[in-house]
């Protein structure tokens, strides 16, 4: 014959409270390396969520309450580069549009009109093989 573990509850248990140092204690246990929060929780008898919820609020990284500013030192201004210097603007792209290939059997392929013609026979080749 076997033994159980039976708890006998008397009275109605009180809302637990836990000091902040308790659950940055259990928390920091989570982070441990192959730490399971789920384990973690059942040793605190706790539920997972509560420990979530802990992890959450204890790892919040709130927003600094004034503006922070950095030192500016103004110095004189570049000089203007020479017509030479400066570069063209980058050729502005054509518009391309999308081309549907039917290839039969409710197979279909969409690709960009610019798309290279020998990268696409690749592709093709590749689905007709299949």
């Amino acid at each position: 014959m076997t033994k159980q573990l039976v708890e006998v509850i008397t009275s109605v248990e009180r809302r637990r409270r836990w000091s902040r140092e308790d659950k940055e204690r259990l928390v920091a246990a989570t982070f441990e390396p192959g730490a399971s929060v789920s384990d973690v929780a059942r040793s605190a008898g706790i539920h997972a969520g509560q420990l979530f919820r802990w992890r959450k609020e204890l790892c919040q990284v709130s927003a600094p309450s004034a503006a922070q500013f950095m030192p500016v030192k103004i110095v004189a201004a570049l000089p203007e580069p020479e017509a030479a210097e400066t570069k063209s603007p980058p050729p502005l792209r054509k518009k391309t549009s999308i081309v549907t290939i039917e290839l039969g059997r409710g197979r279909r392929i969409r690709v960009e009109s610019d798309i290279d013609t020998e990268a696409l026979g690749r592709i093709l080749d590749v689905v007709e093989r299949r």
